[in-house]
Parts: structure tokens; C-alpha cells; sequence
């Protein structure tokens, strides 16, 4: 959902970068998975507000200080599925792209999806395979998304 860049003022807030749609989208949690690696903590969100369109700032209950606001610095954001919206047609939480196996109309695998990259004007996917392709996320591209077996069908060239 989020990560968290920096501590913001001296009262214990920190500035979150989102990782969703919008970045008013993390106000609608009232708790936050927060951590690192196999180390997370529920916490709850004492007061948020977008500050920017690429920028939440908030105060986690019990940060009080910009000491225990920077020991926040990098980690992530997360919430539990459960609370997440239904995705409608054609919508999908990037999470479950990773992993993916991409086809291109020739019956070409190009690799699996390990990363998808935000560049302003489109996601683009990160595709490994015997060499890193980097592929636009938008519907002149994109054929088909087969969930239930794990396969993307792209219009891209294996040259490309």
C-alpha cells in the first residue's frame, strides 16, 4: 500500500510515498500493517492527510517524536486482503501479477512478471526471462489476464 520515506516535522509524523491508485486511498485504513522483511506490527493511524498527489503524511499511536518517526524510514505499508475493495473487470492489485508467466502472441514465453514499475503516464511490468524486458501495462499491449492459470498474453515482440 505504501512505504514509508522519511519522518516529516518533529512531533512523531512520518511521509508515506503510496503505492495505490490514488494517494487518499491509504486513508480509508485505520490500522496499518507497518515493517520489513518477516517483521510487521499492527499499528494504528492517529492522523493522516494527503499532502501532496504523491504524498500521505501521518502519526502512527505511539510516535511521538521525529526519533521514533525516523526509525519508520523504508519500511512498508500493508493492509489485510480482507479490507482491500473488490477488484472490478480488467482491475488488478499488482500483487497479484507477480509471478505471472508472460506470452506474446506467437506463443513466445517471455519470462515471469517480478516487478511493476509506476512512470507517470502507464505501469509498466518488469518481465524476467532469459534476459529483463520491460513491457507497458496499458490495452493495446495487454490481451488477456488468465488468473487461474497464471499466464498474461501480450502483443509484444520477443525482439523488443
Amino acid at each position: 500500500m505504501g512505504r514509508i520515506a522519511a519522518p516529516f516535522g518533529v512531533k512523531g509524523w512520518v511521509k508515506v510515498q503510496p503505492l495505490t491508485a490514488a494517494a487518499n486511498n491509504l486513508l480509508a485504513y485505520p490500522r496499518w500493517w507497518v515493517g520489513r522483511g518477516a517483521e510487521w506490527r499492527e499499528y494504528e493511524v492517529a492522523a493522516a492527510k494527503v499532502q501532496t498527489a504523491k504524498a500521505v503524511v501521518a502519526r502512527l499511536a505511539g510516535c511521538e517524536n521525529r526519533d521514533a518517526a525516523a526509525g519508520f524510514r523504508g519500511a512498508e505499508i500493508a493492509v489485510p486482503r480482507s479490507q482491500l475493495p473488490r477488484t472490478g473487470p480488467d482491475e488488478y492489485y499488482w500483487v497479484d501479477l507477480i509471478g505471472l508467466k508472460v506470452v506474446n502472441g506467437g506463443s513466445q514465453e517471455l519470462g515471469s512478471i517480478v516487478g511493476i514499475l509506476q512512470t507517470g503516464a502507464n505501469d509498466v511490468l518488469v518481465v524476467q526471462g532469459e534476459r529483463e524486458r520491460l513491457i507497458p501495462f496499458i490495452s493495446e499491449v495487454i490481451r488477456e489476464v488468465d488468473m487461474a492459470s497464471g499466464v498474461m498474453r501480450v502483443e509484444w515482440s520477443a525482439d523488443y
